[in-house]
């Protein structure tokens, strides 16, 4: 009775999971009309002139600082995902936590320096962005096991060079990546990304000045679902 009064008004799915390790689960929705009209509110703030910052970037963090709005993104974006059943959500900055609520498992962060009360590490070197800069990530080993799936999560990517890392380091583990999700991306149109299976959920032309502002627009698999 509860799965389908969840269903019928959009609220979520409620999944029974058999066995003596079962119980119930409960994965958060949102109607894809419901979503589209949410995020496209978002890009008309985002794309306010007085965003765009000195060095052509665009201020988005009280966006992504505010729990309630945070938590309604996590779920439209984890939404995707839930039929993957990934078993944690790598990521290397906070931006995973509502990811890894609305899917209900373990969030796993990816440092740049790795830090001595995490154990022995893995590192990797990589190329993050078109300039060819070399960086550095790490993971503790015993954050993940082989065999796992991750659902990799970042804030912001151009390229797509950080995100080709971190699956580049899950490789390492033996570990499947099943998707990625990023909130911003910032295009060049047809520029080339590092890595291309992406699924982000703003995108920001790579054009913006201080008068016109940024043009903003919702990821094409929003209106896809629709």
């Amino acid at each position: 009775l509860l799965r389908q009064v969840y269903r019928q008004f959009g609220l979520g799915q409620i999944e029974t999971v058999t066995g003596a390790a079962g119980g119930v689960k409960f994965l958060p929705t949102m109607v894809p009309d419901k979503a589209l009209e949410y995020v496209e509110n978002l890009c008309s703030r985002l794309s306010d002139p007085g965003r765009v910052l000195p060095g052509n970037f665009l201020y988005i963090q009280d966006i992504l600082s505010q729990p309630d709005t945070l938590e309604v993104l996590g779920a439209i974006m984890a939404a995707p995902y839930y039929a993957q059943n990934p078993d944690f959500v790598l990521t290397e900055e906070t931006m995973g936590i509502p990811f890894a609520r609305a899917l209900g498992v373990q969030l796993v962060i990816a440092r740049r320096d790795h830090k001595a009360f995490e154990g022995s590490v893995v590192t990797i070197n990589y190329i993050s962005g078109a300039g060819g800069e070399m960086k550095t990530m790490s993971l503790a080993k015993r954050a993940v096991r082989p065999g796992q799936k991750a659902l990799i999560v970042d804030d912001f990517t151009k390229d797509g060079g950080t995100v080709r890392g971190m699956v580049e380091l899950m490789q390492e583990f033996d570990v499947t990546t099943v998707g990625v999700g990023v909130m911003v991306e910032r295009r060049k149109e047809g520029a080339p990304r590092i890595y291309d299976d992406i699924r982000s959920l703003f995108v920001v032309s790579d054009a913006m000045d201080a008068q016109q502002g940024a043009v903003v627009r919702p990821a094409a698999w929003l209106s896809e679902n629709n």
